[in-house]
């Protein structure tokens, strides 16, 4: 799955000479977060609303309305901005962007074509959706957990079992844990659970939890 397809396209964008008071009335407008600026065509810089409300006056301020307003246009983006800016290519897949939101420990990240454009912002709430959509929460089926040893032929085997049960696997996700086994997560369409259950743990695997979802 790849960012391209699960990024916000054709995103709002503004320029370093712009104003704080601008930039903060296109987030509100659009209802977004997170603002790529660009300078010639090119990403300079990403700014988030919690770049902005540093500078914003606080709830307590005399001022008003219009002074405030007055005191965000004279301040620009370029006052502001980040000087590092961490961006992603759109044929990125969905886990490099989630591993580089967590490396970096942001909620955002500008989403660049192969000519250097910017195309799409992705954030943490996409990857949230993928995950969602990856485990078929909204799908009605059944998802089975079975812990196994890290041994050659495990996935061909489990997947036999459904094979030989006339069954079809929707998705299959392997998870590492810190005593080296590892948990499988299969998700299907499944009308006796109990059964292929029991098949599974005939081949020696443990079926540790099962729950159907939707």
């Amino acid at each position: 799955m790849f960012v391209a397809k699960r990024m916000a396209q054709n995103p709002v964008t503004i320029a370093p000479d712009d104003s704080i008071g601008a930039a903060m009335s296109a987030m509100r407008k659009g209802k977004f977060r997170r603002l790529p600026v660009v300078e010639d065509g090119r990403l300079v810089s990403f700014i988030s609303d919690r770049d902005l409300m540093r500078v914003a006056p606080s709830p307590a301020t005399t001022l008003s309305k219009f002074e405030e307003m007055s005191l965000l246009d004279k301040l620009k983006v370029r006052d502001i901005m980040p000087n590092k800016v961490i961006s992603i290519s759109d044929e990125a897949t969905i886990e490099e962007a989630a591993l580089l939101m967590e490396q970096n420990k942001i909620g955002g990240l500008p989403v660049i074509s192969s000519v250097g454009v910017v195309v799409g912002v992705i954030t943490e709430t996409d990857i949230f959706k993928t995950f969602i959509d990856v485990m078929g929460l909204y799908d009605g089926t059944t998802r089975l957990t079975v812990e196994v040893e890290d041994k050659v032929g495990v996935v061909y085997e489990l997947a036999s079992v459904f094979t030989d049960a006339g069954l079809s696997i929707d998705s299959l996700v392997t998870c590492k844990q810190p005593d080296g086994k590892y948990e499988i997560v299969i998700r299907g369409k499944i009308p006796d659970v109990e059964d292929i259950k029991s098949k599974i743990e005939a081949k020696g695997y443990k079926v540790v939890h099962s729950v159907r979802i939707g």
